[in-house]
């Protein structure tokens, strides 16, 4: 066309036609990111884009994430705090890092965590169910004890003698007669992992690793019952709508 009008190449440039469109996909790219409550990456975003008919790189994607400043909880460094006192209970590890169960509430592990509350320290308690990994209970309190993990077990809703064995680490919080008497009542069977082996309790410190980087690092709540409420909008997230086995 040039060659025929007579005027130089140069002069002539390429402009894109589709900028709404692009404007449409960066606002869905921010929209899902504040949704994910800023844990997704670029490769979860390009999934739930997907969803809406979008087939995007994974290297645009993460150009519109940087242009707005967008940053996955998942990169930022985090600090580590080292657990106390051990549980020194002669109960074998009944579970035996079997952790796949093909049934409902075979075996349910726990474990607890660290938030920040006004400068100080408060803790929540979460149980999941081993056969797909659901939160099914979980509680926030202002003191890391036996009354959390108690309170965290009020909050299931299913009947509790469906479970057959819960399984812990040996953190003194779990070395209670109120945590003895529910399992008592209800005809749990204990599990503990051997000292000082995380792995014993492998799927209970993944999910905590994930709890920690996706809802309590690098938060300040304002009071407890903002705590409180987070946690349930959170829990609800991460059960019902959160996207498994991508980073």
């Amino acid at each position: 066309m040039c060659k025929l009008l007579g005027i130089s190449r140069s002069i002539v440039y390429y402009e894109r036609k589709n900028k709404r469109k692009d404007i449409e996909l960066e606002n869905h790219i921010i929209r899902i990111f504040k949704e994910s409550k800023n844990n997704y990456g670029s490769r979860k975003i390009k999934v739930e884009l997907q969803k809406l008919g979008y087939q995007v790189s994974l290297r645009r994607i993460r150009k519109y994430m940087n242009l707005n400043g967008l940053v996955s909880n998942y990169t930022v460094k985090q600090f580590k705090v080292h657990k106390a006192t051990c549980n020194e209970d002669k109960i074998e590890n009944k579970l035996n890092r079997e952790f796949d169960r093909k049934e409902k509430l075979d075996v349910v592990v726990s474990d607890l965590t660290y938030v920040n509350v006004q400068g100080k320290w408060n803790y929540i308690c979460l149980i999941i169910d081993l056969f797909n990994r659901e939160i099914i209970g979980y509680a926030a309190g202002k003191n890391k004890s036996a009354e959390l993990v108690y309170k965290a077990f009020g909050t299931i809703k299913t009947n509790l003698n469906k479970i057959n064995i819960f399984h812990t680490d040996r953190g003194n919080e779990f070395k209670n007669k109120i945590i003895d008497d529910v399992l008592k009542t209800f005809n749990i069977e204990r599990s503990l992992s051997k000292k000082g082996c995380p792995y014993d309790n492998a799927v209970a410190e993944a999910t905590y690793k994930i709890i920690k980087t996706e809802f309590a690092f690098n938060r300040i709540f304002e009071n407890f019952e903002e705590l409180e409420t987070e946690l349930f909008d959170y829990v609800n997230w991460y059960n019902n709508f959160r996207i498994r086995g991508i980073k």
